[in-house]
Order: structure tokens, then C-alpha cells, then sequence
């Protein structure tokens, strides 16, 4: 007899299975016996005896199963019982003690033979078990190795087919044969790879889904493009700190189509789609980086603007690689030669296979540094010395851009990575301007050039430095606050920080982001530890949380944030390189 529902207490009216009011410390009492009762059955006779084997013909197996077997017909009993086991024995089996009476030497014949039984058939279904399951894993081995390389489910049976041949070579005879026999037995067919496939998905997914639940905060990084087949398709990526491993964690959050319009509505309506079904409240969400497009950044319809509204602490970023690369903007008269070196590259590598392939073996020919398409300084086809000097100007100034712009992609990079980056550039511009001006140490190219147009080319780098500092001299994160993550014990100015901080998160209290930052720099150890680790080593794995609680949680949130769109741009890469598969 059991009690359904929860117990109350007296004179609530609740009615038991007993059919009439009872009272809650009665049942209680009851209760209590009842477990009692169990616990003693639990723990009586849990021994099993050897001479059972050959009064009753039970053993005992050594898995972690503890019902004892019986040797003639294989069936159970509940509890390790002498009891238990000679009623099963002497209902189920009265004629086996007088066909083999106890003693004598055919019974002990016989129990050996049972014995023998149960084991060589015990041993054939694990066997087989065993099997069965490593056939599982390899398959399920193969494909995320194939995942991970993103290549299609139908290399499988390439893979399978690789593998015999190996067997094949690495050994000979009957080990050979029973290797491909092992191998044959992996399920590999696109079919199979597919489901596998799948089920490989939806772990990695319940994993992410766990872990950004037990997130702090986490950020966003969207963006929309379109595929090669006229598809709009909107990326986001997510990045959270994962308290388990100490770590920060970049992955995909999801990929939507947009079926007609690309609005910022549509794009909004997208975005929130995918935290509701990842059960991610939008209040979560401290920053989102997008490439600045309208339809993602407008005022009254942008898709952000639309999120602000539901959180209206969401931080937004313009992605920093999209606007350094719009710092760069040419004037008309770079631009030009520009795009006729543009022109020119299409014609070699695109309007002819033909061309593209001589001019690979002529640049092999005369041992170019490349060996591949190379802007020379002496293409023939540019007459004016004009426009030589342009061209050499644009080769060297587009190195050092390429320079930052290398340092600005890749994964794990915090938003105050690429800030401190472009920082640099913004003081490297000063020095090439006056070195422009002088001797061009930092222009190879133009050294080889007799006549410059200083004036032209130093008033573009002045427009670059211009450009620089509109988009990134008014960047929402502050100096105090991007210093204190980097290297806190180098803020000289704390009431400057506090206010930033308190500016940027307004659940942060200025007071104890004061005392707490004035006893971390008096703290010669974590002093000592701090130049020798990076941020995120620092933050994470080495300030106590405990002693600085406000402290790690400024800086926790700060470098939850994204930089930039890379991840989603190199996603889309990625898409657009198997589409084309």
C-alpha cells in the first residue's frame, strides 16, 4: 500500500489511499517501520554460500549484478536468500536431485557441466555485446573526425575502404583477414553517417546548451550574408565563460534562413527565435557585435535597436575589422590605379585558365618570391611615372593595413585585443607619415621610385590617421576600463575607472570597485603573477573571486565580449567552400 500525492499536515482535508483521514504523524510512524523493515531485509543474508552450487544449483555472477543464477534455467531470484534459492530449486526442479542425487559424483558432473554452459554462453553474448559497441564508436569516430575536417558524409566509404587496404599491407594472413573482418563490420554507409552525424550534433549542442545556462553573461556576434545560391542566411555566434574549465567558449548559436525580406525586423524576430529555443533569456545578453549594416545597427528599425528594447543595458559594437577596413578608404586618385590593378589581377586569374597558368610559369621562370600572381613595381602597361609612384605607394601602405588586419582576425581575440591593436596602428601611422617625409624607411617600395608625390601620399595617411581616430577615439569601451583588464595594476587614476566601469555596467558599485582595485595593487603576489600571464589566465585562474568579487566580474564581462564578426565571417567561409563542393 502506498500514499499518493505529498503529505500534509493535520486538518488539511487531504485524503490517503487508506480511504479516511489519517493522522500526519500516524503515517509518519508507518513510514518509518516500513523503511526500516527494508533496510533489514537489504542487509540480512547478502552472502552468497559456495555449497548452494551443489545443493541448489544457483551461482552467484561476477558482474555487478547481485541476483544469484540458476545454472538449469537461468532465471533469477530478487534477494541472495538461502530461502529463496531451495524454493525455486525444489518447485522448479524436483526431478534433478533424483536423477543426479546430492554427493554423488554424477551430480558434481553435472554442475561442472551447467557451469561450463552458462559460461561459454555468457562469454558469446558479451563477446558479441562488446563488438557491437566498438563497431559504434568507430563509426561514430569517423564521423566527427570528418566533421571536424568538414567533409561530406559519403567519404565514410572511402574511409572503410582505406582502412581494408591498410589491413591489407600493415598485416598478413589470418591476423589480416580477421583486422578487415572488424572493419566490414563498422557501419558506414551516408545513411548511417548522417544519423551518426546528427546524434553527434545534438550532444555537442545539449553540452553548449548546459554550459551557457551556468553562464555569467554571455555576448553575440551576428551577421547576415548570402550563399551561392541566392540564399539569405543569418549567423550567430555566441561567447560565454565556462566556469567548469576556466575558460572563455566561442561556438555557433545558430543558422537562420530568411526566407523573403532581410529587414532588421526580420533579422530582430530571427535573433530571438534562437535564444527562445536555446532558452537564453535576452537579459543574459551583455554586448552584440554586428558589421554595422542598417538593417542590424538603424536607430528605429535595426535589429539591435529592436533588442535594446527588451534589454536596454545590451551593449552593441560595430565589428572593429569592418571599420578599421572603412578607415581605409582611398582617395580618387589611389583609387584609380586601384582598380586598375584590380582589372588586371581579374584578367590573369579569372578570364582564362590558360593565362593564369603561363603566368604561374613565367614568375617560376625568374624566380619570383611568389609563385603566383605578384604586383612588381615595373608593369609595363602603367606609362606615367605618376602612377608608378602610386602604385608603389599602395603596395607599401597596404602591407602595413594587411599587417593589422592580420592581427585583427582569429579566434579567442577580446574586444580589448583588437583595440590595444588598433591603438598601435593609430601611433604607427604618425611614424609613417614623418618617415614618408624623410627617407622612406618604411616604403621598400618607394625607394626604388625617383620622383614622389609626397604631398599626395602624406595626405592620404593624414586622412587615415583622421579616419582612425573618429571611428575609434569615441569607442564605448573606455581607456581606464580596457587598461584595468589588460593590466590592472597600471590604472594610476581609480575615481576615472570606477566611473567608466559604473558607466558601462550599472549593476557595478563605484565604491567597491574603488577599495577593491586599491587592495589588488597593493598585492605584490598577484603583482608578480600578472606580468607574467595574460589577461584571461589572470582573471580567470588566478585573482580570488571571493576577495575581489566586483573586480572579477568587471572583468568577466568585459572579455566576454566579441571584437569583431571573424567568427561568423570564416563560418560563412566555410559554408560557401562545402556549397561548393
Amino acid at each position: 500500500m502506498s500514499v499518493s500525492g505529498p503529505l500534509q499536515e493535520p486538518g488539511s482535508g487531504e485524503i490517503t489511499n487508506f480511504g479516511l483521514y489519517t493522522h500526519y504523524y500516524d503515517i509518519r510512524e508507518w513510514i518509518i517501520m516500513a523503511l526500516l523493515k527494508i533496510r533489514k531485509v537489504d542487509s540480512e543474508n547478502r552472502i552468497f554460500r559456495d555449497e548452494w552450487t551443489e545443493a541448489y544449483a544457483f551461482i552467484l555472477p561476477s558482474s555487478s549484478s547481485t541476483r544469484p543464477v540458476c545454472l538449469i534455467c537461468s532465471e533469477s531470484v530478487a534477494v541472495v536468500k538461502s530461502g529463496n534459492i531451495k524454493r525455486h530449486f525444489e518447485t522448479r526442479h524436483k526431478t534433478f536431485n533424483e536423477n543426479d542425487p546430492p554427493g554423488s559424483p554424477a551430480r558434481t558432473r553435472k554442475i561442472c557441466e551447467l557451469k561450463g554452459q552458462y559460461e561459454r554462453a555468457t562469454r558469446v553474448i558479451t563477446q558479441s555485446i562488446t563488438a557491437q559497441q566498438r563497431a559504434y564508436e568507430c563509426s561514430l569516430r569517423v564521423q566527427w573526425i570528418l566533421g571536424k575536417h568538414k567533409k561530406p558524409f559519403t567519404d565514410s566509404g572511402m574511409v572503410k575502404e582505406c582502412m581494408e587496404a591498410l589491413a591489407d599491407t600493415l598485416f598478413e594472413g589470418k591476423e589480416g583477414q580477421q583486422l578487415k573482418q572488424k572493419v566490414r563490420q563498422i557501419p558506414l554507409s551516408s545513411t548511417t553517417t548522417t544519423r551518426r552525424a546528427e546524434l553527434l550534433s545534438e550532444d555537442v549542442q545539449s553540452q553548449l546548451d548546459s554550459a551557457i545556462q551556468s553562464a555569467p553573461c554571455i555576448a553575440l556576434a551576428a551577421d547576415e550574408s548570402t550563399d551561392v545560391s541566392d540564399n539569405a542566411q543569418l549567423l550567430v555566434y555566441v561567447r560565454f565563460y565556462h566556469e567548469e574549465t576556466k575558460t572563455f567558449v566561442e561556438d555557433i548559436l545558430g543558422v537562420t534562413a530568411l526566407k523573403t525580406h532581410t529587414r532588421g525586423e526580420d533579422i530582430y524576430l530571427a535573433i530571438k527565435e534562437m535564444l527562445t529555443q536555446r532558452r537564453i533569456d535576452v537579459k543574459n545578453v551583455v554586448s552584440i557585435t554586428t558589421d554595422g549594416a542598417p538593417s542590424m545597427m538603424g536607430r528605429e528599425k535595426g535589429a539591435v535597436s529592436r533588442l535594446k528594447e527588451d534589454n536596454p543595458e545590451l551593449l552593441s559594437y560595430h565589428c572593429i575589422i569592418h571599420m578599421s577596413v572603412l578607415c581605409s578608404t582611398l582617395s580618387e586618385h589611389h583609387a584609380e590605379v586601384m582598380n586598375t590593378i584590380t582589372k588586371l589581377v581579374n584578367f590573369l586569374r579569372a578570364s582564362s585558365a590558360h593565362q593564369h597558368r603561363l603566368l604561374r610559369e613565367f614568375l617560376a621562370e625568374v624566380d619570383a618570391p611568389a609563385n603566383d600572381l605578384l604586383l612588381h613595381s615595373n608593369v609595363r602597361w602603367l606609362k606615367e611615372e605618376s602612377n608608378m609612384d602610386t602604385l608603389a605607394f599602395l603596395v607599401d601602405i597596404t602591407g602595413h593595413l594587411n599587417d593589422l588586419n592580420l592581427k585583427l582576425q582569429g579566434k579567442d581575440n577580446s574586444v580589448c585585443d583588437l583595440v590595444a591593436a588598433v591603438q598601435s596602428f593609430q601611433r604607427k601611422l604618425d611614424i609613417l607619415k614623418m618617415d614618408l617625409e624623410q627617407d622612406c624607411t618604411h616604403f621598400p617600395s618607394m625607394k626604388e621610385i625617383q620622383e614622389i608625390n609626397v604631398t599626395a601620399h602624406s595626405d592620404f595617411i593624414q586622412k587615415l590617421i583622421e579616419n582612425f581616430k573618429a571611428r575609434f577615439d569615441g569607442f564605448a569601451l573606455g581607456d581606464q576600463l580596457m587598461l584595468f583588464v589588460r593590466s590592472p595594476f597600471f590604472v594610476k587614476n581609480v575615481i576615472s575607472f570606477s566611473k567608466e566601469a559604473v558607466h558601462m555596467y550599472k549593476w557595478a558599485n563605484a565604491q567597491a570597485l574603488q577599495m577593491e582595485l586599491l587592495d589588488l595593487q597593493a598585492d605584490v603576489v598577484l603583482r608578480e603573477q600578472c606580468e607574467s600571464s595574460d589577461p584571461v589566465t589572470f582573471w580567470l585562474q588566478t585573482v580570488p573571486k571571493a576577495k575581489f568579487p566586483v573586480l572579477n566580474k568587471v572583468a568577466v564581462y568585459t572579455l566576454t565580449m566579441f571584437g569583431s564578426t571573424y567568427s561568423c565571417e570564416s563560418a560563412f567561409s566555410t559554408l560557401t567552400m562545402c556549397m561548393d563542393v
